[in-house]
Protein backbone atom coordinates (compact mmCIF):
# COMPACT_ATOMS: atom_id res chain seq x y z
CA UNK A 1 0.00 0.00 0.00
CA UNK A 2 1.66 3.14 -0.93
CA UNK A 3 0.94 6.56 0.69
CA UNK A 4 1.65 10.33 0.03
CA UNK A 5 1.79 13.52 1.98
CA UNK A 6 2.39 16.72 0.69
CA UNK A 7 2.02 20.24 2.25
CA UNK A 8 0.66 21.68 -1.33
CA UNK A 9 0.97 25.55 -0.38
CA UNK A 10 -2.44 26.09 -1.53
CA UNK A 11 -4.35 23.60 -3.46
CA UNK A 12 -5.30 26.15 -5.82
CA UNK A 13 -1.57 27.43 -6.88
CA UNK A 14 -0.55 23.68 -6.96
CA UNK A 15 -3.22 22.41 -9.41
CA UNK A 16 -1.81 25.41 -11.90
CA UNK A 17 2.52 23.69 -11.00
CA UNK A 18 1.35 20.14 -12.08
CA UNK A 19 -0.47 18.88 -8.91
CA UNK A 20 -3.07 16.42 -11.10
CA UNK A 21 0.09 15.17 -13.04
CA UNK A 22 2.08 13.82 -10.30
CA UNK A 23 -0.87 12.75 -8.32
CA UNK A 24 -1.90 10.61 -11.72
CA UNK A 25 1.65 9.22 -11.46
CA UNK A 26 2.03 8.23 -8.19
CA UNK A 27 -1.03 6.47 -8.21
CA UNK A 28 -1.40 6.53 -4.10
CA UNK A 29 -3.81 4.54 -2.08
CA UNK A 30 -4.34 7.39 0.04
CA UNK A 31 -3.17 11.08 -0.45
CA UNK A 32 -2.86 13.27 1.74
CA UNK A 33 -2.30 17.35 1.86
CA UNK A 34 -1.77 19.62 3.94
CA UNK A 35 -2.18 23.86 3.67
CA UNK A 36 -5.20 23.75 1.41
CA UNK A 37 -5.40 27.43 2.02
CA UNK A 38 -9.28 27.63 0.75
CA UNK A 39 -12.86 27.03 1.76
CA UNK A 40 -15.67 24.32 0.68
CA UNK A 41 -16.90 24.98 -2.49
CA UNK A 42 -13.35 27.04 -4.24
CA UNK A 43 -11.89 23.57 -5.75
CA UNK A 44 -13.25 20.75 -7.37
CA UNK A 45 -10.65 18.04 -7.88
CA UNK A 46 -11.90 15.55 -10.17
CA UNK A 47 -10.14 12.54 -9.10
CA UNK A 48 -11.69 9.69 -10.12
CA UNK A 49 -11.75 6.26 -7.90
CA UNK A 50 -10.91 8.28 -4.75
CA UNK A 51 -13.05 9.15 -1.82
CA UNK A 52 -12.56 12.84 -0.54
CA UNK A 53 -12.37 14.44 3.06
CA UNK A 54 -11.51 18.10 3.80
CA UNK A 55 -11.37 19.63 6.67
CA UNK A 56 -11.49 23.49 5.88
CA UNK A 57 -9.76 26.63 8.56
CA UNK A 58 -12.37 29.06 9.92
CA UNK A 59 -10.50 32.04 8.75
CA UNK A 60 -10.37 32.02 4.64
CA UNK A 61 -7.51 30.95 2.68
CA UNK A 62 -5.49 29.86 5.68
CA UNK A 63 -4.26 26.23 6.92
CA UNK A 64 -6.70 23.05 6.08
CA UNK A 65 -6.11 19.57 4.81
CA UNK A 66 -7.74 16.90 2.65
CA UNK A 67 -7.61 13.03 2.25
CA UNK A 68 -8.09 11.52 -1.22
CA UNK A 69 -7.92 7.67 -0.60
CA UNK A 70 -9.43 4.79 -2.81
CA UNK A 71 -10.33 2.60 0.11
CA UNK A 72 -13.79 4.02 1.86
CA UNK A 73 -12.92 4.76 5.86
CA UNK A 74 -14.92 3.01 8.43
CA UNK A 75 -15.38 6.66 9.79
CA UNK A 76 -14.13 10.18 9.85
CA UNK A 77 -12.97 12.45 12.21
CA UNK A 78 -12.46 16.25 11.49
CA UNK A 79 -10.27 17.73 14.64
CA UNK A 80 -9.44 16.47 18.07
CA UNK A 81 -12.38 17.33 20.18
CA UNK A 82 -10.29 20.34 21.97
CA UNK A 83 -12.59 23.49 20.51
CA UNK A 84 -9.28 25.44 20.91
CA UNK A 85 -7.26 23.47 18.43
CA UNK A 86 -10.09 22.84 16.40
CA UNK A 87 -10.58 26.17 14.23
CA UNK A 88 -7.93 25.63 11.47
CA UNK A 89 -8.91 22.71 9.73
CA UNK A 90 -5.27 20.86 10.70
CA UNK A 91 -6.48 17.31 11.55
CA UNK A 92 -8.35 14.29 9.52
CA UNK A 93 -8.41 11.02 11.02
CA UNK A 94 -9.66 8.61 8.88
CA UNK A 95 -10.20 4.57 10.32
CA UNK A 96 -9.87 1.54 8.68
CA UNK A 97 -10.15 -2.37 9.74
CA UNK A 98 -6.41 -2.64 11.15
CA UNK A 99 -5.08 1.12 11.45
CA UNK A 100 -5.98 4.59 11.61
CA UNK A 101 -4.76 7.20 9.16
CA UNK A 102 -4.25 10.65 10.86
CA UNK A 103 -3.38 13.72 8.64
CA UNK A 104 -1.75 17.02 10.56
CA UNK A 105 -0.67 19.66 9.51
CA UNK A 106 1.15 21.12 13.11
CA UNK A 107 1.22 25.02 14.07
CA UNK A 108 3.99 27.36 13.08
CA UNK A 109 5.54 28.58 15.76
CA UNK A 110 6.18 31.82 13.84
CA UNK A 111 8.59 34.58 13.33
CA UNK A 112 10.05 35.17 17.30
CA UNK A 113 8.78 32.39 18.57
CA UNK A 114 5.16 34.11 18.74
CA UNK A 115 3.04 30.94 18.79
CA UNK A 116 5.96 28.44 20.73
CA UNK A 117 3.08 28.28 23.86
CA UNK A 118 -0.02 27.52 21.57
CA UNK A 119 2.47 24.90 20.01
CA UNK A 120 3.60 23.33 23.44
CA UNK A 121 -0.34 22.91 24.47
CA UNK A 122 -0.94 21.69 20.61
CA UNK A 123 2.29 18.77 20.88
CA UNK A 124 0.81 17.82 24.41
CA UNK A 125 -2.80 17.76 23.03
CA UNK A 126 -2.38 16.13 19.90
CA UNK A 127 0.07 13.66 21.70
CA UNK A 128 -2.29 12.45 23.76
CA UNK A 129 -4.82 11.96 21.04
CA UNK A 130 -2.83 9.59 19.57
CA UNK A 131 -1.71 8.02 22.44
CA UNK A 132 -5.31 7.56 22.59
CA UNK A 133 -5.96 6.14 18.85
CA UNK A 134 -3.31 3.82 19.22
CA UNK A 135 -4.45 1.83 22.11
CA UNK A 136 -7.52 1.20 19.91
CA UNK A 137 -5.56 0.45 16.77
CA UNK A 138 -2.54 0.83 15.50
CA UNK A 139 -1.70 4.78 13.98
CA UNK A 140 -0.04 5.85 10.59
CA UNK A 141 0.42 9.62 11.28
CA UNK A 142 1.52 12.14 8.18
CA UNK A 143 1.66 15.50 7.45
CA UNK A 144 4.02 18.86 8.18
CA UNK A 145 5.01 18.47 11.39
CA UNK A 146 6.66 22.05 11.44
CA UNK A 147 9.78 20.27 13.39
CA UNK A 148 13.74 19.00 11.97
CA UNK A 149 14.02 16.71 14.55
CA UNK A 150 17.96 16.25 14.43
CA UNK A 151 21.04 18.08 13.21
CA UNK A 152 21.05 16.07 10.27
CA UNK A 153 17.50 16.97 9.43
CA UNK A 154 18.16 20.66 8.41
CA UNK A 155 21.13 22.20 6.02
CA UNK A 156 22.27 24.63 8.70
CA UNK A 157 21.57 23.65 12.24
CA UNK A 158 23.64 26.09 14.18
CA UNK A 159 22.27 28.98 12.82
CA UNK A 160 18.71 28.07 13.01
CA UNK A 161 19.02 26.75 16.77
CA UNK A 162 15.94 28.85 18.65
CA UNK A 163 14.09 29.21 14.89
CA UNK A 164 10.29 28.49 14.79
CA UNK A 165 10.79 24.58 13.80
CA UNK A 166 14.34 24.12 15.21
CA UNK A 167 13.99 25.17 19.01
CA UNK A 168 15.00 23.00 22.01
CA UNK A 169 11.27 22.70 22.88
CA UNK A 170 9.90 21.69 19.71
CA UNK A 171 12.14 19.02 19.35
CA UNK A 172 12.12 17.76 22.53
CA UNK A 173 7.86 17.05 21.64
CA UNK A 174 8.96 15.40 18.83
CA UNK A 175 11.45 12.87 20.75
CA UNK A 176 8.82 12.47 23.43
CA UNK A 177 6.04 11.47 21.00
CA UNK A 178 8.80 9.15 19.30
CA UNK A 179 9.14 7.79 22.72
CA UNK A 180 5.71 6.98 23.76
CA UNK A 181 5.50 4.75 20.95
CA UNK A 182 6.04 5.45 17.28
CA UNK A 183 8.58 5.49 14.33
CA UNK A 184 10.15 8.27 12.52
CA UNK A 185 9.71 5.80 9.01
CA UNK A 186 12.73 7.85 6.99
CA UNK A 187 14.95 7.73 9.46
CA UNK A 188 13.95 3.83 10.49
CA UNK A 189 15.05 3.01 6.69
CA UNK A 190 17.89 5.67 5.72
CA UNK A 191 18.82 6.96 9.73
CA UNK A 192 22.25 8.37 8.45
CA UNK A 193 21.08 9.84 5.23
CA UNK A 194 22.30 13.47 4.93
CA UNK A 195 20.55 16.57 2.42
CA UNK A 196 17.14 14.64 2.58
CA UNK A 197 15.31 17.63 2.86
CA UNK A 198 11.56 17.75 2.41
CA UNK A 199 11.04 21.92 2.51
CA UNK A 200 13.38 25.17 1.14
CA UNK A 201 12.28 28.53 1.42
CA UNK A 202 11.61 30.46 -1.14
CA UNK A 203 14.39 33.05 -0.85
CA UNK A 204 18.20 32.68 -1.02
CA UNK A 205 17.46 30.28 -3.98
CA UNK A 206 17.51 27.39 -1.17
CA UNK A 207 15.88 24.79 -3.00
CA UNK A 208 18.29 25.33 -5.98
CA UNK A 209 21.56 24.76 -3.42
CA UNK A 210 19.49 22.23 -1.33
CA UNK A 211 19.08 24.05 1.59
CA UNK A 212 16.71 22.29 3.35
CA UNK A 213 14.84 20.73 6.01
CA UNK A 214 12.92 17.78 6.61
CA UNK A 215 9.71 18.38 8.34
CA UNK A 216 7.29 16.46 6.27
CA UNK A 217 6.79 12.82 7.79
CA UNK A 218 5.05 9.43 7.79
CA UNK A 219 5.52 8.12 11.60
CA UNK A 220 4.14 5.16 12.22
CA UNK A 221 3.04 3.17 15.77
CA UNK A 222 5.42 0.67 16.81
CA UNK A 223 3.19 -2.11 16.42
CA UNK A 224 3.48 -1.87 12.44
CA UNK A 225 7.28 -2.19 12.18
CA UNK A 226 7.02 -5.57 10.72
CA UNK A 227 4.55 -3.82 7.79
CA UNK A 228 7.25 -1.15 6.52
CA UNK A 229 8.76 -1.38 3.36
CA UNK A 230 10.01 1.59 2.55
CA UNK A 231 10.04 5.71 2.56
CA UNK A 232 10.92 7.74 -0.01
CA UNK A 233 11.02 11.91 -0.43
CA UNK A 234 10.01 13.36 -4.01
CA UNK A 235 12.47 16.21 -3.84
CA UNK A 236 12.30 16.33 -7.79
CA UNK A 237 8.18 17.33 -7.95
CA UNK A 238 7.92 20.99 -7.79
CA UNK A 239 4.38 23.19 -7.39
CA UNK A 240 5.29 24.31 -3.63
CA UNK A 241 7.63 25.21 -1.16
CA UNK A 242 7.51 21.48 -0.01
CA UNK A 243 7.55 18.08 -2.00
CA UNK A 244 5.72 14.87 -1.51
CA UNK A 245 7.15 12.17 1.02
CA UNK A 246 5.89 8.70 0.77
CA UNK A 247 5.49 5.63 2.60
CA UNK A 248 4.98 2.22 1.51
CA UNK A 249 3.53 -0.65 4.36
CA UNK A 250 2.12 -4.09 3.84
Amino acid sequence: MKLISWNVNGIRACVQKGFLDFFKEVDADMFCIQESKLQEGQIMLELEGYHQYWNYAVKKGYSGTAIFTKIKPISVQYGINIEEHDQEGRVITLEFEDFYLVNVYTPNSKEKLARLDYRMQWEDDFRNFLKALDELKPVILCGDLNVAHKEIDLKNPNSNRKNAGFTDEERGKFTTFLDSGFIDTYRYFYPDKEGAYSWWTYRFNARANNAGWRIDYFCASEKLKDRLVDAAIHSEVLGSDHCPVELIIK
